[in-house]
């Protein structure tokens, strides 16, 4: 039996990135119930005095089932190995589709209609920033992590291919002297086809881009449209601190802002003078533990902050913090799909 000084620590590392990659997860799914429900009964309120409103909130309640279905599934392919990209590209795209169908409907015709709306409205802003969370978690450019869609752009490294602009072209010989060399027609040396360095793979869904201060700018709206319209303890203003939260440690990689919104979430909480039936307790109740295990994600035992862990990534002075993205709903381009490209809905 081996003693416990001979256990290889290098499967710690790894064991320590799934367990942060599955609370991740675990803290998204809790958002998306309390979204999902909201949705529901939002669609089922609005069926009277705007029918064509509800009928897209039920559009995008069952799209919005359909995704999660997929990202669970996408989780489950990671679990075991955390650093490697799953080869199931159709699901990647899949969740790639989902997300852009959902994001045209949200911005295209719930936004332009929820002026008059509180709850709603704040649901509708905080979909559009998770929409556009997908797109950083598995479509940005460049990664935040290794478990987006591979990317097959050549890299200068030893091993890979060279890029296309390292070849040379072949010299080009003067044509009036007579009995010269016989003139390459291409500018690629005799014997060697034209290379293609293919897109990212999703590239034909949605245009490979860095996504980070749009989705930044997302959150920052739907933080303050309910910290403006909502009350403290409300589940939906719970929800958008939480994955805002989330997605300032997972992908800003920001962990004392993170934790300092988390903090500030559940100060409210218990500033809160507003009342609230059992159920709404229950989701406060369930979104306010997350919340403390935010507060204290990334910390050592001592109680100071550690790095921020990237899965695998080496950080770059480019990541934009939060603070840094200024508050801006006119940078947001709309969600329009490709020309040629059909809304099956």
């Amino acid at each position: 039996m081996e003693s416990p000084s001979s256990v290889n620590h290098e499967l710690i590392l790894p064991l320590r990135c799934q367990v942060l990659e599955d609370f991740f997860f675990t803290v998204l799914m809790a958002t998306v119930d309390v979204d999902q429900k909201f949705l529901g009964q939002s669609a089922k309120r609005t069926g009277s005095d705007n029918p064509f409103l509800s009928s897209v909130l039920y559009k995008v309640l069952g799209l919005s089932v359909l995704l999660t279905k997929k990202l669970v599934r996408a989780r489950k392919l990671r679990r075991l190995d955390t650093t490697r990209d799953t080869k199931s590209l159709q699901l990647y795209h899949h969740i790639i589709w989902l997300s852009r169908e959902c994001l045209v409907l949200v911005e295209q015709y719930i936004l332009p209609m929820v002026a008059d709306y509180v709850e709603l409205k704040v649901l509708a802003y905080k979909l559009r920033a998770s929409l556009y969370h997908n797109y950083v978690l598995y479509h940005n450019q460049p990664s935040i992590n290794r478990t987006a869609i591979p990317s097959y752009t050549a890299t200068s490294n030893k091993g890979k291919a060279p890029e296309r602009s390292s070849l040379r072209s072949s010299p080009v010989f003067n044509d009036s002297i007579e009995g010269g060399p016989v003139r390459n027609q291409s500018s690629l040396p005799p014997g060697l086809t034209p290379i293609s360095i293919p897109k990212p793979s999703a590239s034909f869904l949605l245009p490979a881009t860095d996504y980070i201060p749009t989705a930044s700018s997302c959150f920052t709206m739907a933080a303050a449209l309910a910290d403006e319209l909502l009350p403290g303890s409300h589940p939906l203003r719970l929800s958008v601190k939480l994955e805002y939260a989330a997605y300032l440690y997972d992908c800003l990689h920001d962990g004392d802002a993170s934790r300092s919104l988390a903090r500030q979430s559940i100060r409210d909480v218990y500033e809160a003078q507003e009342g609230m039936d059992d159920d709404m307790f229950e989701d406060a109740a369930f979104l306010v533990g997350y919340l403390g295990k935010m507060m204290k994600r990334g910390l050592s035992a001592s109680g100071t902050s550690g790095s921020t862990p990237r899965n695998g990534s080496v950080a770059t002075p480019s990541t934009p913090r939060a603070r840094d993205i200024p508050y801006s709903d006119n940078r947001i381009p709309p969600a329009i799909p490709n020309p040629g490209t059909q809304n099956p809905i």
